[in-house]
């Protein structure tokens, strides 16, 4: 039943124009191309989230690439930031293979879901304000959909504003002080039933400059899997 749900959740969202400019931008870009990418075609839509629907693991990521995700149908697929995403997944146990090429390349998640703050691919990787709201939605609706829940990793601070935003939403008591964006730092919510666990987004930003290596994303995802397997 929790599958079918998602799959119906994930038509929805296929299927969603709520945001003008990210509807203008995403076709766009699915027209123009790049030279490296002019030989395939393009997704163009949004992009929903994938994963096992009994999933304890939940990874929140900030938009869809303009040639990754937008390009390939399925989110951190076809782009650098997928490389050391499912790089990483893999090392932990929750991927069958270190790396995302296209939807049918014979990935497959193991008690891991992801999902993005934002669907469309923004310009600038840059969602508004509106538009981060306008998704917000579709974010509850996943956490409905994925019961058993139990380590949130939000990619960046984006993700993991929205992370803190779904959880009032939904009622979940907040430590005190509220939780603050820190890489790898450990957060405990609602008396312990569920850990947040923030990263930094393995954006080039962040990956070329060093701010974020290898080991320091291995890191959390090993610990996502120590906690799970401590419950």
């Amino acid at each position: 039943m929790a599958c079918q749900a998602l799959d119906r959740l994930q038509q929805t969202i296929v299927a969603c124009c709520r945001c003008p400019r990210l509807v203008q931008y995403r076709q766009e870009v699915a027209a123009r191309k790049v030279r490296r990418f002019r030989h395939l075609p393009y997704w163009g839509k949004p992009v929903p989230g994938f994963g096992d629907a009994a999933a304890r693991l939940l990874v929140v990521g900030l938009a869809p690439a303009a040639h990754g995700g937008n390009r390939t149908g399925r989110t951190f697929t076809g782009d650098q930031s997928g490389d050391w995403l499912f790089a990483a997944l893999y090392a932990a146990g929750f991927a069958n293979q270190p790396t995302s090429r296209h939807r049918d390349d014979g990935l497959r998640l193991h008690d891991c879901y992801i999902t993005q703050v934002v669907r469309c691919a923004p310009p600038g990787n840059k969602p508004l304000r509106q538009e981060i709201a306008n998704c917000f939605p579709y974010l509850v609706q996943e956490w409905q959909r994925l019961p058993r829940v139990q380590v949130i990793v939000p990619l960046g601070r984006i993700a993991f504003d929205a992370c803190l935003r779904l959880c009032r939403h939904l009622g979940l008591d907040l430590p005190r002080p509220l939780p603050r964006f820190a890489h790898g730092r450990l957060y405990a919510l609602a008396g312990g039933r569920y850990s947040l666990l923030p990263s930094y987004h393995p954006s080039r930003q962040n990956t070329q400059t060093g701010r974020l290596t290898r080991p320091m994303l291995e890191a959390v995802f090993a610990t996502a899997r120590a906690l799970l397997a401590g419950r």
